[in-house]
């Protein structure tokens, strides 16, 4: 089994800075891709980027290219999601995904284990 723990949601005025944290324990096994997705009021859950540890592969939905960077600690199997520019509609729960064959992909289907997710609010 595999735990994930999100931290660092919070509430920021728009052209802030938010960093969110995934934290994984259990058997994740080496090739793993951590995906952040998020989930705002009324809307279907939306990717947002993912990172394949095996190699280092980083994606991002365009609406957060140059504001958000994904980062990973090995060490401590942990995944930052860095939020800079943050604007009102990045609004949501923020929620971190794995997934076990190493696959960087955006459908949240495809992904094996779930985080409970952090709110992060941006006010106007």
């Amino acid at each position: 089994q595999v735990q994930l723990v999100e931290s660092g949601g919070g509430l920021v005025q728009a052209g802030g800075s938010l960093r969110l944290s995934c934290a994984a324990s259990g058997r994740t096994g080496s090739r793993y891709t951590v995906g952040w997705f998020r989930q705002a009021p009324g809307k279907e859950r939306e990717f947002v980027a993912a990172v394949a540890l095996k190699d280092n592969n980083i994606y991002y939905v365009d609406s957060v290219k140059g504001r958000f960077t994904i980062s990973r600690d090995d060490a401590h199997k942990t995944v930052y999601l860095q939020m800079n520019s943050l604007k009102p509609e990045d609004t949501a729960i923020y929620y971190c995904a794995l997934e076990l064959t190493g696959l960087v992909v955006e459908k949240s289907f495809l992904y094996d284990y779930w985080g409970q997710g952090t709110q992060v609010t941006v006010s106007s």
